[in-house]
């Protein structure tokens, strides 16, 4: 099973870790050697953009590798135990529960951002979930047509124009960025379910979550050339995407088509090859160039998809 894992800190055991490790995490970073991007082989300089939004890149990635080691020895082998022995509908039923109570926090930023008609059909969706879904085990909601929106106070940060700051990895909570922290620790005093006391629930809740983001991280082990740098832009893409409620997305498709289109029309046209053998070359070079712009699209396609996964608990990508 390979439910959608939000990208939050929804347990207490996820986030508590978040106003603790604050003020270390900003300390260590401001005391860590600003990572430079090398260059490349073919002589292009260094990216002036990634080190503008990633400055503290040699302590992420130090963070980025003590994660992963966590993940491999702790929480992915648990997680795995979990799945093992814990039926299906059983992993959705606890899926569905904590989704549920994350919903207060939804319509809590929906106010916040003005989107009231958003914020009364959150209401309703968590109303009929906690009655008719039995506490929110089910999700009849989503069969009313009632779907799950993303909404935290992050997102309300970057609505009333708090810039996004630079890009984080804290230890055991995976990538953030500077006004990310401050939005976590709002969204967990937030949540019910940072006050109950029984640690069994949070840690059930965290297991649940890595369970659910294992498809994800090993998409990026096996996809990634460098899976540190994959994590970090997929992670901000799908940050930027939902601060914007998708227009940032949705902009750069239509600058991109308006683009080829531009350079199509503009294009002077094309020879006609004077030889069956300059027609096949010429075709298989279209059909090369065809293929990779395919494989580009899928691929920011799929860090688009998996990105609100890479945040899973206890886990930062190799």
């Amino acid at each position: 099973m390979n439910k959608p894992c939000n990208g939050r800190w929804d347990s207490k055991i996820q986030r508590s870790f978040s106003g603790m490790l604050m003020g270390a995490a900003i300390t260590l970073t401001g005391c860590a050697t600003t990572g430079v991007v090398e260059p490349q082989a073919t002589g292009v300089e260094p990216q002036t953009a990634a080190n503008e939004v990633d400055p503290y890149e040699n302590f992420n990635r130090k963070m980025f590798g003590f994660n992963d080691r966590v993940d491999n020895y702790v929480a992915e082998p648990v997680s795995n135990a979990y799945k093992r022995i814990t039926p299906e509908f059983m992993q959705t039923g606890v899926y569905n529960f904590f989704n549920n109570l994350k919903n207060i926090n939804v319509v809590i930023n929906d106010v916040l951002q003005a989107k009231f008609q958003q914020s009364a059909q959150d209401t309703g969706r968590f109303a009929i979930n906690s009655t008719v879904g039995l506490a929110g085990l089910v999700d009849v909601a989503k069969h009313v047509g009632l779907e799950q929106n993303e909404e935290d106070f992050d997102q309300t940060l970057a609505v009333w124009g708090v810039p996004r700051g630079s890009y984080l990895v804290l230890p055991f909570l995976g990538p953030s960025t500077s006004r990310g922290i401050p939005g976590a620790v709002f969204d967990t005093a937030a949540n019910p379910a940072t006050y109950v006391g029984f640690v069994p629930v949070h840690a059930l809740s965290a297991i649940n979550s890595r369970a659910n983001a294992e498809g994800a991280l090993k998409f990026i082990d096996e996809a990634a050339l460098d899976p540190y740098v994959f994590t970090r832009e997929s992670f901000l893409q799908w940050r930027n995407n939902l601060a914007t409620d998708g227009k940032a997305e949705a902009s750069t498709d239509m600058d991109d088509f308006e683009a080829e289109l531009d350079e199509n029309v503009n294009a002077p046209a094309a020879k006609a090859p004077a030889t069956k053998k300059e027609a096949t070359n010429a075709a298989d070079t279209n059909n090369k160039a065809d293929i990779k712009k395919a494989n580009h699209s899928s691929i920011a396609r799929s860090s688009d998809d998996t990105a609100s996964k890479i945040a899973a608990p206890l886990k930062v990508n190799k």
